[in-house]
């Protein structure tokens, strides 16, 4: 049996600008900057500023990286066929479907701003709705809006 045609086929991931080697660089700079601290502190005489303060800094930061780091490896995925819509995320311990609808019946809807960007995209169907694209700026998302409405209009007249 053929697979399915695919109208769109689209990852969306989410852009980090901060590089695994940016990040070492990051948190070499704040932990230099905190044993700087700490020599002034302990200079001072205020040898409990060190533990609770400075420690904890570097490790609130590194854990708040962790985390964007892990969010940023989700990938939401936008399959567009002629029997249905579907929504994905995937990341590398698991994949999970979080929208399908019949494609004949599924509306793309839009929010706009006053400087009618696109600030919001959600795929719509009897009143449930899902967002997509969350991770793009408005522009992209505008453009994105564009190809999935094409490619569900170009689904919905496929014929086998």
């Amino acid at each position: 049996m053929p697979a399915a045609a695919l109208y769109m086929d689209a990852e969306i991931r989410p852009n980090r600008s901060l590089s695994d080697r940016g990040f070492i660089i990051l948190i070499s700079l704040i932990t230099v900057a905190n044993c700087a601290s700490a020599l002034v502190f302990l200079r001072m005489g205020a040898v409990f500023v060190l533990l609770p303060f400075l420690a904890i800094d570097v490790l609130a930061v590194v854990v708040a990286f962790m985390a964007s780091f892990r969010a940023g490896r989700i990938v939401q995925r936008v399959q567009v066929s002629p029997a249905e819509v579907t929504v994905t995320y995937e990341s590398p311990k698991e994949t999970r479907v979080v929208w399908e609808s019949p494609t004949a019946f599924t509306r793309v809807a839009t929010e706009r701003d006053e400087e009618d960007r696109v600030t919001a995209l959600r795929l719509a169907l009897s009143g449930r709705e899902t967002p997509v694209a969350q991770a793009l700026s408005p522009g992209e998302r505008a453009a994105f809006a564009r190809a999935l409405e094409d490619a569900i209009w170009k689904a919905r007249r496929h014929r086998d």
